[in-house]
């Protein structure tokens, strides 16, 4: 019996032991707890003083902006206007286009287009999508670019290409549609500057 009563015994004392460690380890990560809550409220406070002269900021811009509504409807007016006519200009642009001869210029167009594509992407191995007028244009491109094919699915856009790599991760769009909405904004803030417009 006094085996077990020792074993007991040392049981005993090393539960106590741990039962203290574990007690000394929670109450210091309580303290650490509570020196971190009490850090923090400074900075807290920064925060809030930063947001209510944030908002400050803000409700004054506001006030502005409603103090100068009537300079800004008549600018509004001018930018409507000027929209109105970049859209004609877009939309005779597009026309043109679209009917567009297919050889000369406009193939060296697609070997541009093909290439730029097959660098961003960063792989040869390609598939090529089109529109059905373009598809003979691109085929012929394609002879220069080794690993590339033409889908026989063809796309609903004005011209130009559309490439995926062969294992389907990467597209690149390089149509002339998608090319000119890249281009719209520029352009527009380029004919709005020189009327004075949106400046």
């Amino acid at each position: 019996m006094a085996p077990n009563s020792t074993l007991e015994k040392s049981i005993d004392k090393i539960l106590k032991k741990t039962e203290k460690e574990i007690l000394l380890d929670l109450e210091n990560s309580s303290l650490d707890s509570k020196q971190t809550l009490d850090n923090s409220l400074p900075k807290l406070e920064q925060g809030f003083d930063k947001i209510i002269s944030d908002g400050n900021k803000e409700a004054n811009k506001i006030e502005k902006q409603i103090i100068g509504s009537s300079e800004l409807e008549v600018r509004n007016k001018q930018l409507l206007l000027l929209e109105e006519g970049v859209d004609k200009v877009f939309s005779k642009a597009l026309d043109q286009i679209a009917n567009a001869d297919r050889s000369g210029d406009y193939s060296n167009l697609i070997n541009t287009l093909l290439d730029e594509s097959t660098k961003i992407l960063g792989v040869t191995e390609v598939t090529v999508f089109t529109n059905a007028k373009d598809k003979d244009v691109v085929q012929s491109a394609l002879s220069k670019f080794s690993g590339a094919e033409l889908s026989s699915d063809t796309i609903d856009c004005l011209g130009g290409v559309i490439i995926k790599s062969k294992d389907g991760t990467m597209t690149f769009d390089n149509t002339i549609d998608t090319r000119i909405e890249r281009l719209k904004p520029l352009i527009r803030k380029e004919i709005a500057s020189k009327f004075g417009v949106g400046n």
